[in-house]
């Protein structure tokens, strides 16, 4: 009897290619098997983003693709998650009668009782996600949703409020990541410096890193999303005396207008966030800073626009994602601002923050040449190694040896805004 295959068409965030790899596992555990492409697949899952028009238009085209291939062949099944699956899902199933199954992001037991009707090698319980497919690094997820809600973003209206997992429950699984190979994880969440705020002890971030800096065999910790009106003291500390956790912390300040600020609902002013990257880089000397920008937003003038630029400038990020304000239907922003700004124009500042950041990046990662830095080796492309820095920096090297998961010390030979070549020191 031939298994059935799947694939898996991911799109979006971090926590959507978490949230993809536990459900292979689920699927692996059922008795399904990678398939190759999509058109080779039994079973086809599409796990969607809608933060930015851009991302859901590719969505409705897949949803469209996949119509097509259904019809030549009806076996075929189509599984639907991600954010673009919001709670009214008896419309989703009138407008794309073609999809089998929509399930929530982390539905993971609407999945299951879907799959039960389909196999009878399905596990009856959710299960602790296996490893079926090891890597060196991981995405861990520790707090799903947000109580944030901005007044530009869907996803609190999409993944609910936030929800925390037990610190013991996240020990369990890092320590299973570890050996099954894994050397770093990336703990995640929306907004992932509120963790624990929801549990009853209130354990913090910090709490967690601390457990998870004693796991044998881990070798490095990350973090991300974090609010800057969550960002505490005793987090900034705990990073600054544990060993495993990288020097890297990404901050998204998303614009450099006060204004702009409060009809974004940030609860946090420019020189607010000023003082916090000063606490940060007065504890923790070493640290590399990255951010996201919103340009575009709802009567952004020229002036505030440029005190966005004129932030960066100061601050001095060493990556900043940047991004043309995109109205998402449902939101606050959506009711209380006509999108007005023309398209063009937002084109020429997304274009223009792009510019000004490459210049410091380029500045900043000069100052590494000819210094050695510690990567931990996450693959091999094009002949050469890669991994990157405690900082995040992404470095390429050639070596002989099979250096994948190891901690090598490379000397930077050339450098970029975008990466770092070097050679192992001697």
């Amino acid at each position: 009897m031939n298994m059935p295959n799947y694939f898996i068409w991911t799109i979006g965030c971090q926590m959507n290619k978490a949230e993809s790899q536990k459900v292979a596992d689920f699927l692996e555990n059922s008795g399904y098997q990678p398939a190759d492409s999509m058109q080779k697949a039994d079973l086809v899952i599409i796990n969607t983003c809608v933060v930015r028009q851009s991302a859901e238009t590719k969505v409705l085209g897949m949803l469209g693709y996949l119509k097509g291939m259904k019809n030549h062949q009806p076996d075929l099944s189509i599984l639907v998650t991600g954010c673009f699956v919001d709670s009214n899902i008896k419309q989703l199933q009138k407008n794309f009668p073609h999809v089998d199954l929509f399930f929530r992001p982390s539905g993971y037991s609407e999945l299951l009782s879907w799959l039960d009707s389909q196999t009878a090698h399905v596990p009856k319980q959710i299960k602790p996600a296996s490893v079926q497919n090891p890597h060196v690094t991981a995405f861990v997820p520790i707090v799903q949703g947000c109580n944030n809600f901005c007044s530009y973003c869907i996803v609190p209206y999409r993944r609910g409020r936030e929800k925390s997992r037990q610190i013991d429950e996240v020990v369990c699984e890092v320590t299973g990541l570890t050996k099954h190979g894994v050397k770093e994880v990336t703990l995640l969440g929306q907004n992932v410096n509120s963790y624990g705020k929801d549990l009853p002890s209130q354990p913090s971030l910090g709490d967690l890193l601390v457990n998870l800096n004693g796991i044998s065999g881990l070798l490095r910790i990350r973090f991300l999303t974090n609010h800057p009106k969550d960002m505490s003291q005793q987090l900034i500390e705990s990073v600054a005396c544990l060993d495993k956790v990288c020097r890297h912390i990404n901050l998204p300040l998303q614009a450099g207008s006060d204004h702009i600020l409060k009809a974004m609902r940030r609860d946090y002013t420019l020189e607010q966030y000023r003082q916090l990257v000063a606490s940060i880089r007065k504890y923790i000397p070493d640290v590399a800073l990255s951010t996201d920008i919103i340009v575009g937003f709802p009567d952004e003038s020229q002036e505030q626009f440029e005190q966005t630029l004129a932030a960066l400038k100061d601050i001095r990020f060493d990556t900043v994602h940047v991004a043309a304000y995109s109205l998402r239907s449902g939101t606050t922003a959506s009711r209380e601002y006509e999108d007005n700004t023309p398209p063009e124009i937002k084109k020429e500042r997304l274009n223009k923050v792009e510019e000004v950041q490459t210049e410091i990046a380029a500045e900043i990662n000069a100052e590494l040449n000819g210094k050695s830095v510690q990567v931990l080796v996450e693959g091999k492309k094009d002949g050469k190694c890669y991994g990157r820095t405690r900082s995040n920096k992404l470095v390429f090297f050639k070596s002989h040896e099979n250096c994948l998961g190891r901690l090598v010390d490379v000397t930077i030979l050339k450098t970029s805004p975008w990466s770092l070549q070097g050679h192992p020191t001697s």
